[in-house]
């Protein structure tokens, strides 16, 4: 039987510590003499089993992006962004082809919207034993309106999102450009951060792994539409060529 829904440990998740509200408390990634169980390493970049594994039958990991807490991968110098994305993509990677896992998940949270607990910069690579991550995914949610495209790498914003309004995509078929693909999810993080809507302070980002290409997703979080709640319709805005425009003018006209 097809396995449709995670178990989480809610009383593991009452022990994580949260530093996105709560500043005062001490960050546990800026303690890297304390940090165990790592599992690889290039610099500030470190990849170790999490601490607080709350999904059951699941190998749990995460990636500390940098050892500057207060960061931002929108923020990151391009030596340092090309970097991460290549470390990030080779052990998920490595994952996948290790046959091991149903399914492997890399994603990132960031801000108070985004679902996560740390504010220090930091994805999570898991492995899911029986669930199938992709099953909900369609490649038509990956298409839109092509904000700008480059040797194998295209970016676009969705015009059938799958949560909904606007979902930025980065679509790469050779891993030789990386670093296009990391070019263009920095764009997207910062012109959500900065230009997209004042109150935005937070997105979700997703990478997935389909016909022998990654396709990424960045998603600007605020209240999910309770119509997607309550109904499971997606909704597309009406300005999704203005915010193309945009992009276009702010970061790729130059």
């Amino acid at each position: 039987m097809k396995q449709s829904h995670l178990i989480f440990n809610s009383s593991i998740a009452a022990q994580k510590p949260e530093t996105i509200i709560n500043r005062q408390h001490p960050c546990p990634f800026c303690d890297v003499e304390s940090l165990t169980d790592i599992l690889a390493q290039d610099g500030p970049i470190i990849w170790l089993k999490n601490k607080f594994p709350v999904l059951q039958d699941a190998f749990q990991t995460v990636i500390i992006e940098t050892d500057e807490c207060l960061s931002e991968l929108s923020l990151y110098p391009k030596d340092h962004l090309y970097k991460l994305l290549a470390f990030g993509v080779k052990h998920w990677l490595n994952m996948i082809h290790s046959r091991e896992y149903k399914s492997v998940m890399f994603f990132k949270n960031h801000g108070p919207m985004s679902g996560g607990s740390l504010r220090h910069p930091h994805m999570q690579i898991v492995g899911l034993k029986h669930a199938d991550a992709y099953d909900s995914l369609s490649p038509e949610q990956l298409e839109g309106f092509v904000i700008a495209e480059r040797n194998s790498v295209q970016f676009n914003l969705s015009t059938k999102p799958r949560i909904g309004f606007f979902e930025f995509n980065v679509i790469l078929k050779d891993l030789n450009d990386i670093p296009i693909m990391a070019d263009y999810i920095q764009i997207a993080a910062h012109y959500v951060l900065n230009h997209f809507h004042r109150s935005c302070t937070s997105y979700n980002l997703f990478f997935y792994y389909m016909d022998e290409k990654i396709m990424v997703k960045l998603m600007p979080r605020f209240a999910t539409s309770p119509i997607f709640i309550g109904y499971g319709l997606p909704q597309v805005s009406n300005k999704i060529g203005d915010h193309v425009r945009y992009i276009q003018e702010i970061y790729l006209s130059k």
